[in-house]
């Protein structure tokens, strides 16, 4: 609203006055418009819902249509949590109606008391905040006295009736008015309850505007895994039934939330086998929770409820929940000594994460009309505590089972401090050119097509290779003696740790997600350690490093073993190389027969003559190269992987007595 007068703005400036600011006046102004107390509307009863819809359903799309059966079924639902209805009947007809039918006490029919002549039931139906004086029930997800007046207004027929004290009594609606008085149908048997059969208004939500049957379908299953105490019977007309959609289905689900948890993820690999569930309280009444948790490798989700609405964005109950499960999963790992959690965040507990959460709370507060947030604080108090104690049993109850789940969250943890740090070294070289480490020599040509690196042990076998290679394409990196185990190092150890750091920036592909075959600078990665005992331990740490770090390196065919000899045997001019003893036994046996050799064992291969290293190792026409391939289940790989490598040394010697038997021949 403008605060300027007309007649001012209309009065002439005096001739020494300076210019006006305002070359032209307001539109108003210059039309000698009025403003009087006739320019003032007033919207009466539900005029302001259906001028401005999206304050109380959030707006006119499918969302909101869909929200009118929720708050029809949500007062419904309250009747049967409150222990007054144990049956709710949805019936969606092919002409665009929606029937619910409860069997509570029924709407109250008789005359208000403050509005004489006008029954209870209309003024339910057609005034905001239209409610019982004292509390209805401990616990409701209605609004307040709004929803169903909302749903009136925002449909154009609607029909209420209402079976109570053995009679029937009926009133219809249309635009949030009524169009009849309360009638009397008659006498009933066996009967009591409310039913609502409405339509929305296609002058609000457009003439093409339809609910979906699926999602009405869905809706009122869910209602019934959220109360075990409700029966649900729905039903359509045979023109909307579908593979989805049956014409006729009834639910009944005592289990609760573990059984529509068990039945959403169903199919689905799980980290943990069991679903973590519980309650706490009695359903309907202030302060009862009940959760189902379970930790799948599926898409995860979090769906939340209060009083039984749902609560798309989250709010204080999730908080509850996060806290309650970060704290048990630390406290965990503080009784078993894993000091890796440290690094734990709600978010890395919560990865993959499938959840079902239900609070009942007195009076909830919620971030806007149509609910989609909880606001209450007590809720964080309510959900922390009911699921704390249950979470420290569950993990107590099942050692294996919580120590997997434990090792799962690190490694999320510590995946999201490398994601971070890489980003940080991405923000810092974004405006540098390539650095390559200063061990690296590096090859002439600058297509990764037909290039090697070859991946050594030390300067002095490095000095070697570099001295045996081709120039034009392999490229020579020596590593300092043993390289980082990173199956059993934390994600920091592994950021700062140099060599892997080198290895990385040689490559240049990036590393586990970030990873880009674009951009690797090599088409073989060769692995060349000594041929004995602690090249074999080299040799399989790098082989770790790729399978944790680059799975997609080894899957796309880049990683090779080199494999140099570890004797050269000689007879005059005759020479061949053996790779360990027995090949060598054999050789002796097979072409030098009876003959005098000169054996020369080679200690490593920064002793062996660069033209022995390139013609038995580094030169494609004469070289033997093992692929690298995962040829079992991923995860059953890394579960040998973690089993040798990781860092639970009895894993380790399990593996070993389970398998000494096998070894027959001993070399020490």
């Amino acid at each position: 609203m403008d605060l300027f007068s007309p007649d001012d703005a209309a009065k002439p400036q005096s001739p020494k006055a300076p210019a006006p600011r305002l070359e032209k006046a307001p539109p108003a102004a210059a039309a000698g418009a009025s403003y009087t107390a006739a320019d003032i509307e007033v919207l009466e009863g539900l005029e302001p819902v259906r001028r401005r819809p999206g304050m109380y359903i959030g707006g006119t799309d499918a969302n909101a249509l869909h929200h009118l059966f929720a708050e029809i079924i949500d007062n419904s639902m309250d009747e049967a949590i409150a222990g007054h209805a144990n049956r709710i009947e949805v019936h969606m007809g092919a002409d665009g109606y929606i029937t619910v039918a409860d069997n509570g006490r029924g709407m109250p029919v008789e005359n208000h008391p403050k509005f004489p002549g006008r029954s209870t039931l209309e003024i339910i139906m057609t005034t905001l905040h239209a409610r019982q004086s004292t509390q209805p029930y401990e616990t409701s997800g209605g609004l307040h006295g709004v929803g169903a007046s909302v749903v009136n207004a925002l449909s154009d027929d609607m029909m209420v009736e209402v079976a109570r004290d053995q009679t029937l009594y009926r009133q219809s609606f249309s635009r949030g008015k009524p169009t009849t008085g309360v009638e009397v149908i008659g006498k009933v048997q066996n009967r009591r309850g409310t039913t609502t059969r409405f339509h929305p208004d296609p002058q609000i939500f457009g003439e093409n505007a339809a609910l979906s049957p699926a999602r009405v379908f869905k809706m009122t299953r869910a209602k019934a895994y959220l109360f075990g105490g409700v029966e649900l019977r729905w039903s359509c007309d045979e023109t909307l039934a579908s593979d989805d959609v049956p014409a006729k289905a009834t639910f009944h689900f005592p289990g609760g939330l573990k059984d529509f948890l068990a039945a959403r993820i169903e199919g689905e690999p799980r980290i943990v086998d069991e679903i973590f569930s519980g309650n706490s309280g009695k359903p309907g009444t202030h302060g009862a929770v009940e959760w189902a948790i379970s930790w799948n490798l599926g898409d995860g989700f979090v769906s939340s409820y209060c009083n039984t609405i749902p609560t798309g964005d989250g709010g204080t109950h999730e908080q509850g929940l996060r806290a309650a499960l970060l704290r048990g999963l630390r406290n965990y790992a503080e009784l078993t000594g894993n000091k890796r959690a440290a690094v734990l965040t709600a978010e890395d507990v919560l990865n993959y994460c499938s959840v079902m959460l239900s609070v009942f709370v007195r009076e909830p507060e919620f971030v806007g009309q149509t609910k989609d947030k909880l606001s209450s604080a007590e809720a964080t108090r309510i959900v922390d505590t009911a699921i704390r104690d249950a979470f420290d049993h569950w993990l107590a109850a099942s050692p294996n089972q919580s120590s997997k789940l434990l090792d799962w969250a690190v490694e999320r943890a510590e995946e999201r401090l490398r994601r971070r740090k890489e980003k940080e070294v991405d923000r810092a070289s974004a405006t540098r050119k390539l650095r390559l480490p200063g061990k690296l020599a590096d090859c002439t040509q600058s297509a990764a097509q037909g290039a090697e690196i070859f991946i050594v042990e030390g300067d002095s076998a490095g000095g070697s290779a570099k001295s045996a290679r081709n120039r034009a394409s392999q490229a020579v990196l020596p590593l300092r003696g043993k390289v980082l185990n990173v199956a059993g190092a934390t994600r920091e150890k592994l950021a700062a740790n140099q060599q892997i750091a080198d290895l990385i920036q040689a490559l240049g592909a990036g590393t586990r997600d970030r990873y880009r075959e674009d951009d690797l600078r090599y088409d073989k990665i060769i692995l060349m350690t000594d041929a004995d005992v602690d090249g074999a331990h080299i040799a399989s740490l790098l082989m770790t490093f790729f399978f944790q770090e680059m799975p997609k390196l080894i899957d796309d065919g880049h990683l090779y073993l080199a494999l140099p000899p570890l004797y050269r045997i000689t007879h005059g001019s005759k020479v061949a190389y053996a790779m360990d003893d027995a090949h060598k036994d054999l050789i002796l046996e097979t072409e030098f027969k009876g003959k005098k050799t000169d054996i020369t064992r080679f200690k490593g291969l920064g002793e062996m003559p660069y033209t022995h290293l390139r013609e038995t190792t580094m030169d494609p026409r004469t070289r033997t190269l093992l692929q690298v391939k995962v040829l079992q289940d991923r995860d059953d790989t890394k579960s040998s992987v973690d089993r040798l490598m990781g860092t639970k040394p009895e894993a380790r010697f399990e593996f070993i007595q389970e398998n000494a038997r096998y070894v027959t021949d001993l070399d020490i």
